[in-house]
């Protein structure tokens, strides 16, 4: 299964400056929580603070295709082949 990852609001340099990612799962159907996971074992070492243990740190906003993840129950979102996974910081500097 193929998973379309896009990053923005600086977060794509948590993975080597790439805006984009795709990722393959042997699993047929596979959670947020499961891409969470490998995220963060692709996740540059000294940027882990796109994390928060095994959740993402608060003020990512995250779509999945385009809608909201609240909408489709967070970390126990099912994705399918093919979905698009955007994570956006809403976090800036100053």
């Amino acid at each position: 299964m193929k998973i379309i990852i896009d990053f923005g609001g600086g977060l794509d340099v948590c993975f080597e400056n790439k805006k984009e990612l795709t990722l393959e799962f042997e699993e047929q159907q596979i959670k947020m929580s499961d891409l969470i996971i490998r995220l963060k074992t692709l996740c540059n070492p000294q940027k882990l603070d796109f994390f928060y243990t095994q959740q993402l740190r608060p003020g990512i906003l995250v779509l999945i295709n385009d809608a909201d993840w609240e909408l489709e129950d967070k970390e126990e979102a099912q994705l399918q082949h093919n979905d698009r996974v955007s994570f956006i910081s809403t976090l800036h500097g100053g």
